[in-house]
């Protein structure tokens, strides 16, 4: 039953308006909301994301460990032999190619935000138990921050791009998030109001999520034009930023994934590895790398132990801390899965699922091990020894907080032009990528080898941007965060549902 051709591709590819629509009203509705009552809005969700926090807070530790445990157990069994694809087909990129798109798609400008800020915040603000600015909170700093952006969260990547690929490229179906569920409620369902419920669903995760990672990037990108130009953070200038870089997303979705989305990622791939070589000849090059061994070494040595600790022991203190980091992370993960997951699904076509299961979890973890600790444990041993300014402006504006960092190197100007290019290329790509999804999801008649309509994805690029605009002046960015991470609850379900199948 599910080998044969779907009976989809003999059909013209249109546009899905059940799938459209549904997703335009609710986040019409949703954006609307958070701007009209941004105080009211943003009291209600973060009341609720508290709750979640504290009520399935076990269950969202447990399952992000099954996702992760699940997919390293396909790629080491026999099924990792299993093409995705015809078994003559070759992969369709490169290997170069397909890591740098696995590495700007997954990680994004959240990198250059989070690089030197997150290990810093958990080295002066760490969990209970340990002393601020202490010895014992610098060893932990890093392990924490690789648990955040470590195995865990591309495992999930890797679990919705194993299930989309497969069922698409082995079973000939479309790719979309309603596929791999045709085993499990049959075909009937999945191709009527199920599917369009669960694609509807997934555009709206999608576009809350690209939209808030927008706005991050924009206070990114400003900050480095205000630390490089002198050019003053304001509205005006975050909005020219969105334009342009909706306009070059607009531009790279026309020349479609072969041509734009990949040389900007390779681009960015490259250009970012320079980077971190410079930060590392030009600090303390010993001290970075005898404590990059020992942060990766920590690392797996607590990783089973911080896997499962849901700070049972530490009272209220433990849940705040849990809430605003861990569990705020995993289902900020799952949020983004359906974006990421179709997207490194477009891109694996005729690689085996051992190929596609190690390639998504241990690439970019290479490569954020690296960044982390090489920006992270830079920035502290600053810190440590006096750089408070630098501290208090991590804390304080995390999207600085990489640029501050610069002043302490020779070429600190050239190191944060290079910053502000790397993060609007990555916005550009998050931009464009994000697009060819939206796009997708809302289609009718899709196989599994073909995109969308070059104008749908400009329709869903210039949405995108006109709604961080919106949000930009309203302040809803915070809202719209939690919106996204809400949302991570019932998709971890669906996920559940893509092991079965």
């Amino acid at each position: 039953m599910y080998s044969s051709p779907s009976e989809d591709a003999t059909k013209p590819l249109s546009l899905n308006k059940t799938v459209f629509l549904g997703s335009a009203i609710i986040s019409i509705l949703l954006i609307i909301w958070t701007i009209a009552l941004p105080d009211y809005s943003e009291a209600l969700l973060s009341a609720s994301m508290a709750w979640v926090s504290e009520s399935f807070g076990w269950y969202y530790m447990l399952v992000v460990a099954a996702y992760s445990i699940f997919a390293l157990f396909v790629g080491f069994s026999k099924y990792g032999d299993i093409k995705l694809g015809q078994d003559h087909e070759k992969a369709q990129f490169p290997f170069l190619a397909w890591a740098a798109m696995l590495f700007s798609a997954g990680i994004g400008i959240d990198l250059l935000f989070f690089g030197a800020s997150e290990p810093l915040m958990h080295y002066l603000t760490p969990h209970t138990g340990l002393e601020p600015a202490s010895a014992e909170a610098m060893r932990q700093a890093l392990s924490q921050t690789f648990l955040h952006w470590g195995l865990h969260g591309w495992g999930i990547y890797a679990l919705i791009g194993m299930a989309l690929a497969y069922f698409a490229y082995r079973k000939n179906m479309p790719l979309a998030l309603r596929s791999p569920l045709t085993p499990i409620f049959g075909e009937r369902l999945v191709k009527g109001w199920l599917g369009d419920g669960i694609d509807t669903f997934g555009v709206v995760c999608t576009l809350m999520g690209i939209a808030t990672s927008l706005g991050i990037g924009v206070l990114q990108a400003n900050a480095g034009l205000t630390h490089v130009f002198g050019i003053e953070s304001s509205k005006m200038v975050q909005s020219l930023i969105i334009l342009g870089v909706v306009a070059a997303a607009a531009i790279s979705a026309m020349t479609g994934v072969e041509r734009g989305v990949r040389r900007l990622s390779e681009f960015n791939m490259l250009s970012s590895i320079l980077l971190l070589i410079a930060i590392l000849v030009m600090g303390n090059t010993v001290y970075l790398l005898n404590t990059f061994t020992q942060s990766v070494g920590q690392y797996f040595q607590t990783i089973v132990f911080k896997t499962f600790d849901v700070y049972a022991y530490d009272g209220s203190a433990g849940a705040d801390w849990k809430s605003g980091w861990t569990i705020f992370f995993w289902a900020w993960w799952v949020a983004w899965a359906p974006f990421v997951g179709l997207f490194i699904a477009r891109i694996s076509r005729g690689r085996t699922l051992r190929e596609f299961v190690f390639g998504v979890m241990f690439i970019p973890l290479g490569f954020i091990f690296a960044w982390f600790s090489i920006f992270g444990n830079s920035a502290i041993d600053l810190v440590a020894n006096g750089a408070t300014e630098l501290g208090e402006i991590a804390i304080n504006d995390a999207a600085m907080g990489m640029f501050a960092l610069f002043e302490y190197f020779p070429f600190s100007d050239v190191l944060s032009f290079a910053g502000v290019v790397i993060g609007l290329i990555f916005f550009v790509t998050s931009a464009d990528s994000g697009a060819l999804v939206l796009a997708n999801l809302s289609s009718k008649g899709m196989t599994n080898d073909t995109d969308a309509p070059v104008w749908l994805r400009l329709f869903w690029a210039a949405a995108t941007g006109l709604i961080t605009l919106g949000l930009l002046f309203a302040g809803g960015f915070a809202s719209l965060q939690s919106v996204s991470v809400i949302a991570g609850l019932p998709f971890s379900l669906i996920l559940v549902l893509y092991m079965m199948s």
